[in-house]
């Protein structure tokens, strides 16, 4: 039977998001904040377990505005600054995934969302039996949901764990990933301030694009006459149409950024695993310290 290699991929910025609102905070001696360093290691060791992963990469947001600010200046504009909390525990991660020697991804002008799909399609190019697992806090990447390609995210708690394939998808939302983006196109993305079709629930969204695929063909339908949908919901469409197309570019997630990527270089476990320890003592996460040497023993015993 082959032995399928795994390859995790963080979704960094929303797993540190995340890890700091499911978990108390937390202070070292000296006063410094690492709560969210904390919760992200323990989703990321848990993961690591779970699927036995053979490859780890990080990919992260930068500060300066993407192109999708250049299309749309209003791009995430509701959302609160950034807790400084996290900001400051930002540099402590990437120290971290630096001493386990898990390759850092982050480019101008791009979102972490696509680095993953772009690195994604690399590494499934590079070896076509890869099993890629996007590691997130959040739902952003089902569209890139595949045979190969799952999202292993939260559920309610930062112990609860959901793995999205095709199915859940599916179940969850009533589109396929491939039809995610203009699902979105209509429903909208508040989390991102994109509106969609204003008036136009996940319900009606997931029916029209079950029924019409894309809203490319959805609108070709409609200035053919040839529809059979509610003349409310054809108004808000006729209305919206240009906010419908402008969201779905703005969702669509770019996968050919100009990166240099290899899969071979993000093998999981060939770091200095003193180092490691001595920094996780020095962070104070002692219970962690155990956690990684048992992945490490885990590691070792598998086919390489």
């Amino acid at each position: 039977m082959e032995d399928k290699k795994r390859l995790i991929i963080i979704d960094s910025n929303a797993l540190l998001h995340r890890a700091f609102h499911a978990l108390p905070p937390l202070t070292t001696q000296k006063g410094e904040q690492t709560g969210a360093v904390y919760g992200f290691l323990l989703i990321l060791f848990k993961a690591i377990k779970d699927l036995q992963a053979d490859y780890i990469v990080a990919c992260f947001d930068t500060k300066a505005p993407t192109f999708r600010h250049e299309q749309f200046k209003e791009y995430k504009a509701q959302r609160p600054k950034t807790p400084d909390a996290i900001i400051s525990q930002m540099p402590i991660i990437k120290e971290v995934l630096g001493a386990l020697e898990i390759p850092v991804f982050l480019k101008e002008g791009f979102e972490a969302d696509d680095l993953i799909a772009t690195i994604s399609q690399l590494a499934l190019q590079q070896d076509d039996s890869v099993e890629i697992y996007i590691l997130s806090g959040d739902l952003d990447n089902l569209q890139l949901v595949s045979e190969r390609i799952k999202v292993y995210t939260l559920g309610k708690g930062i112990k609860d764990t959901v793995l999205y394939n095709k199915d859940r998808v599916i179940s969850r939302f009533g589109v396929t990933p491939e039809q995610m983006n203009d699902f979105k196109a209509l429903a909208g993305d508040s989390s991102d301030n994109i509106s969609g079709v204003p008036g136009i629930g996940k319900k009606t969204a997931a029916d029209l694009i079950k029924q019409f695929g894309t809203i490319e063909n959805l609108y070709k339908e409609i200035g053919e006459g040839m529809a059979n949908i509610k003349t409310r919901i054809k108004d808000l469409l006729l209305d919206n149409k240009k906010n419908a197309y402008l969201s779905k570019k703005l969702v669509e997630t770019k996968k050919d950024v100009a990166i240099q990527f290899q899969l071979q270089n993000c093998k999981f476990g060939d770091f200095n695993p003193k180092a490691a320890e001595e920094l996780l003592k020095k962070l104070e996460f002692n219970t962690l310290i155990g956690r990684l040497s048992s992945l490490l023993e885990i590691n070792e015993t598998r086919p390489r």
